[in-house]
C-alpha cells in the first residue's frame, strides 16, 4: 500500500464508515481511531477486545485510560489522541466536527496533521469533500450511500408518536420535561445525553433496546455514532445553544441526527413535534436526499504554541491561520480561564517555559460542570498552585476532601448529575501523568466512585421517568390515555410496572388488592384492558392456528395450563355443548371464532377417539336389523350383552355381520362390543362425555389402564364399569376383551367330554389368583374338579324353569324395528 495514503470515507448516517474503519484497523499490525465522544469510544473499544487480546487494545479519553504496555490498537477521543506514535492506521470519525464552533479546531488539528505511516482514513458526511480536497495529497474518496430509505413523517403529538421513537431536545431541563411527559402518556422513556457517563447512559441504552421502554428522550449527542433500533426521530426543537448563542440548527445537523431512524436495511422517518417550528418542504427534500452545503471553512488554532512568556503565549494562539478555508477560532474555554488567570492577581505565574506550559495545561481541564464558572476557575488554580508548589503534585489530603464531599448517593437527577461532573474533572486531574499522589489509587477511586454514581443516577432516572406510580395512572385515567401494558411470564399484567392482575388463558383476573392505587374498580379494568385486548385476540389466533390445547377430566379444555373452554351437555353424549371462557372485554365476533374452532376441534377428537362409536351412529344401511343393533350399541355406549339381544343377533345372516365387523364390532361369547373403544384414549374420551351428557357421577374414577381383573368388595357403579370395559361377576370385574380372550382358550383347549384343563396361561391372561379363577368361571356356569393332581373346569349351564319374556313378543320395540321395510 502507498505510504501516507489518505482515505476519505463519506457519505450520510447508516452508512457503515465506523464499522469499515474498525475492519480497516485491524487488518493492520498497528493503529488509532479518535471518535467524538467517550462514550464511542468505550463502545468500540469493547468490541474490539472481543476480537483482539485485551493486552493488544487501549482505550484513551481524558477521564479514562487503560494502556497496556505492548497495545497496537488505540481507541481515543479526538482531543486525547497520543500524537506522537508511529501507527500503520490512523482514523478519525465524524471529521466534519472540523466546522464545530466549540472543538473544531481539535478534528481540524488532526485532519491537518495527524497520518497512519500506511494509511489515514476520515469518515464523516459528504460535506466535507471540497475541504479534505484541499489539502493537496495523495486522497481517495470513498462514497458511502444510505442502506435504507429516510422519509419526513410529518408532525404528531408526543401522545401519537410511534413506539421505537426518540425526541430531540438541546438541554437537560427539555430531555427531562420531555421524558416526564412520556412517562403519563407512554408508561416511560430512557434518557441519552452527551453529558451522563458511560455506564449511566449504556444502562438506559440497555432499557431501551430491551424493550422495557419504547421511548428515547435524547440530545443531539445521538447523532454522533449512537447505534439503536430505532425507527423515528422527532425534532422537539430546531434551535439550540451552542455555547454563545441560539441559533437554529444547520441542515446538516438535522440531517445527523435524523439519520440514527431505521439502521441498516431499515428505513427511517423523521419529523417534528411539541413546540417545534415547521421544517420547510425544500429542507425536507435535501434531508430525505442527504444533500447538504458544503462545509466552506473550518476552524482552527494554533497548536505551535509560544511558550516563553504569558503574553508569547496568548499572541501564539490568536495567530491566524494562512489557508482561506480556514478560521481563527475564538473564545475556546481554556483561552478564557488562560486569559482569566493571566489577569488574577492573586496568583502569581512566572514567565518560564516550563511553568506557562503547566499552567496551559491546567487550563484545559474541561469544564464538565458548566454551570458555577467561578468554581471551575478555582479548580483549576488549586491545581496549578499544587503543580507549581515544591511538592509538585496534588496532595492525597486534598484529593480525599474533594471526592468526599462527592461520595453522596442522595438527590434527585440534578444534584447526582452534578456529583457525577464534579467526580469527572478529578478523573481528568487523576489520569493526567504525575499530577497526584499514589496516581494508580486515584484513578481507581474515581471511576470507582463515577460508576458508583452512575448508577444511583440510573436508578434514579428509572423512578423519576419510567416508575408507574399510582399518582401517573390516576392522572392518565382521567386524560383517557393508553397506557403501556406488559403481560410477565405469559400471565402477570403490569401496568407501568405496577401488578394490577393475572392473565389466565384468555381472562384477565384482576387483583383488587392493590394499595398503591388509588383509584376505583372501574378505572383500574379501564386503564388493564387497553391493551390486554389485542394479546387477548392474539392468544385466539395462536389457539386457532396452532391447535395447541387439550381436554383434561373436569371437562376444561386448556391451552398452555389455563381453561378457555367448559364442556355441557348436548342433545346427546356424542354431541357437547361449549361455554367459552373468555373475559368479556373480548367482542363477539372473536367469541363466534373461538366457539367455532373449539367446537370443531372437539367435534374432531371424537370423530378420530371414538371413530367407529361414530360410524355406527351414522350408519348408512337400510337393512332394519343391522339398525337395530347399531341403535342398541349405541345407545349402551358401545357393549352390550349378547344374552339380552341374542334373538337379534340370530337374525343376522354373516353378511350382515360381516358389515358390522368393518365398523370395529366384535361379536364375542359374553358381549357384542366396539373393541376400538377400550383404549386407553377412548375410554378416557368417553367416560368423560358420559358425565358431562349425565352431569353426574364425577367422583368415579376408571380402574388404572394394565388391569383385567379387579377384585373389590365395595358396590362400584356397574353401568360407569361396563363403560370402562369391564364386566360385573359378584364382587369381580374383568376386561371385555379379555372374557372373550379367555373364552377362545376355552374353546381351544375343550376336550371331546367338555372338560377344559387350567392352564397358568389362563391365570396370566387375567391377572388372577387361581382361587379367584375358580370362583370367576363358577360364575360363569363352570364347576370345577381336580384329576391327576391338576384343576380342570367343564361348562354346566343352569336349567332355567321359568321361561323369560323375549324380544319376540310383539310389544318388543326391536321386534316392531326388525319388521320395518325402510327403503
Amino acid at each position: 500500500m502507498i505510504k501516507n495514503k489518505i482515505t476519505a470515507v463519506l457519505g450520510p448516517t447508516n452508512t457503515g464508515k465506523t464499522f469499515l474503519a474498525i475492519e480497516t484497523l485491524l487488518s493492520f499490525e498497528s493503529g488509532m481511531i479518535g471518535f467524538p465522544l467517550r462514550l464511542l469510544a468505550r463502545e468500540v473499544y469493547d468490541k474490539i477486545i472481543k476480537r483482539v487480546s485485551v493486552d493488544k487494545v487501549a482505550l484513551v479519553t481524558g477521564e479514562e485510560k487503560i494502556i497496556p504496555s505492548n497495545a497496537k490498537y488505540f481507541l481515543c477521543t479526538v482531543e486525547s489522541m497520543p500524537i506522537d506514535k508511529n501507527l500503520d492506521f490512523v482514523g478519525i470519525d465524524e471529521i466534519q466536527m472540523c466546522s464545530d464552533q466549540e472543538r473544531g479546531h481539535i478534528f481540524t488539528d488532526r485532519l491537518l496533521n495527524l497520518r497512519g505511516q500506511k494509511l489515514t482514513m476520515f469518515m464523516g458526511s459528504n460535506t466535507i469533500s471540497s475541504i479534505i480536497e484541499n489539502l493537496e495529497e495523495d486522497v481517495e474518496f470513498i462514497k458511502k450511500d444510505r442502506l435504507s430509505k429516510l422519509s419526513f413523517n410529518g408532525y404528531k403529538k408526543i401522545s401519537r408518536i410511534e413506539r421505537k421513537s426518540a425526541i430531540i431536545a438541546f438541554s437537560a431541563e427539555e430531555v427531562y420535561a420531555i421524558a416526564e411527559l412520556l412517562r403519563r402518556q407512554k408508561g416511560g422513556a430512557a434518557i441519552v445525553m452527551g453529558s451522563l457517563s458511560p455506564k449511566t447512559r449504556n444502562s438506559q441504552v440497555e432499557l431501551y433496546q430491551s424493550g422495557d421502554v419504547d421511548y428515547l428522550v435524547a440530545t443531539d449527542a445521538i447523532g454522533m455514532g449512537i447505534n439503536m433500533d430505532l425507527e423515528h426521530i422527532y425534532f422537539s426543537n430546531l434551535k439550540k445553544f451552542d455555547g454563545k448563542k441560539l441559533r437554529r440548527l444547520k441542515l446538516a445537523e438535522l440531517g445527523q441526527i435524523s439519520g440514527r431512524a431505521g439502521r441498516h436495511i431499515n428505513d427511517g422517518y423523521f419529523g417534528t413535534t411539541g413546540e417545534c417550528k415547521d421544517i420547510t418542504p425544500e429542507e425536507i427534500e435535501l434531508l430525505e436526499t442527504h444533500k447538504f452545503d458544503e462545509i466552506k471553512y473550518i476552524y482552527w488554532r494554533n497548536v505551535n504554541l509560544n511558550f516563553i512568556s504569558k503574553k508569547k503565549l496568548i499572541q501564539s494562539l490568536e495567530e491566524k491561520p494562512s489557508r482561506a478555508w480556514l478560521k481563527r477560532i475564538y473564545e475556546c474555554e481554556d483561552e478564557k480561564v488562560l486569559k482569566y488567570l493571566v489577569k488574577d492577581n492573586t496568583i502569581k505565574i512566572e514567565d518560564n517555559q516550563s511553568e506557562i506550559k503547566l499552567l496551559w495545561e491546567c487550563c484545559q481541564i474541561p469544564d464538565f460542570v458548566k454551570k458555577s464558572y467561578g468554581n471551575h476557575l478555582d479548580v483549576v488554580k488549586s491545581v496549578f498552585a499544587f503543580l507549581k508548589s515544591k511538592e509538585g503534585k496534588i496532595p492525597n489530603n486534598y484529593m480525599k476532601k474533594q471526592l468526599s464531599n462527592l461520595d453522596k448517593l442522595d438527590g434527585n437527577v440534578d444534584s447526582l448529575s452534578n456529583r457525577i461532573a464534579n467526580v469527572r474533572t478529578w478523573s481528568y486531574v487523576s489520569n493526567k501523568s504525575n499530577w497526584v499522589d499514589n496516581q494508580t489509587y486515584w484513578v481507581e477511586r474515581t471511576k470507582y466512585l463515577e460508576d458508583k454514581l452512575s448508577d444511583r443516577l440510573h436508578e434514579e432516572l428509572t423512578k423519576s421517568f419510567i416508575d408507574k406510580r399510582a399518582s401517573v395512572l390516576a392522572r392518565g385515567l382521567k386524560q383517557d390515555i393508553v397506557f403501556e401494558t406488559k403481560i410477565i411470564d405469559n400471565e402477570n399484567v403490569m401496568i407501568n410496572d405496577q401488578f394490577i392482575g393475572k392473565l389466565k388463558g384468555l381472562r384477565l383476573n384482576l387483583d383488587f388488592k392493590i394499595g398503591a392505587l388509588d383509584t376505583d374498580i372501574k378505572s383500574l379494568k379501564k386503564a388493564a384492558r387497553q391493551n390486554v385486548t389485542p394479546e387477548i385476540i392474539n392468544r385466539i389466533e395462536n389457539i386457532i392456528s396452532k391447535s395447541e390445547i387439550e381436554l383434561k377430566d373436569d371437562f376444561k379444555i386448556y391451552w398452555k395450563n389455563n381453561p378457555i373452554a367448559k364442556l355441557n351437555y348436548g342433545k346427546d353424549y356424542l354431541a357437547p355443548k361449549l361455554d367459552i371462557i373468555v373475559d368479556d372485554m373480548i367482542e363477539n365476533f372473536e367469541r363466534k371464532k373461538l366457539s367455532d374452532f373449539l367446537i370443531k376441534w372437539i367435534s374432531s377428537k371424537i370423530l378420530n377417539d371414538l371413530n367407529s362409536l361414530i360410524r355406527l351412529k351414522n350408519i348408512d344401511n337400510k337393512n332394519p336389523k343391522i339398525r337395530a343393533l347399531a341403535y342398541r350399541l349405541y345407545e349402551n355406549n358401545g357393549v352390550v350383552k349378547r344374552e339380552k339381544i341374542k334373538n337379534l343377533i340370530s337374525s343376522l345372516d354373516q353378511s350382515n355381520r360381516k358389515i358390522l365387523r368393518e365398523i370395529g364390532v366384535k361379536f364375542g361369547r359374553y358381549h357384542i362390543f366396539l373393541f376400538k373403544l377400550f383404549k386407553p384414549k377412548a375410554v378416557e374420551l368417553r367416560l368423560l362425555l358420559w358425565k358431562n351428557y349425565n352431569q353426574n357421577y364425577y367422583d368415579l374414577k376408571p380402574p388404572k389402564f394394565g388391569l383385567n381383573f379387579i377384585e373389590s368388595d365395595n358396590l362400584l357403579n356397574q353401568e360407569f364399569m361396563l363403560l370402562c370395559g369391564f364386566e360385573k361377576f359378584g364382587n369381580f370385574y374383568v376386561r371385555i376383551d379379555i372374557l372373550e380372550r379367555l373364552f377362545l382358550q376355552i374353546m381351544k383347549l375343550k376336550s371331546e367330554n367338555n372338560e377344559i384343563k387350567l392352564l397358568p396361561e389362563m391365570l396370566n391372561l387375567l391377572g388372577c389368583s387361581k382361587n379367584n379363577f375358580l370362583k370367576l368361571v363358577k360364575m360363569m356356569n363352570y364347576k370345577s374338579f381336580e384329576k391327576n393332581n391338576e384343576t380342570f373346569f367343564k361348562y354346566h349351564p343352569k336349567k332355567i324353569k321359568n321361561k323369560i319374556k323375549d324380544y319376540k313378543l310383539k310389544d318388543n320395540p326391536f321386534n316392531v324395528l326388525n319388521q320395518l321395510n325402510i327403503k
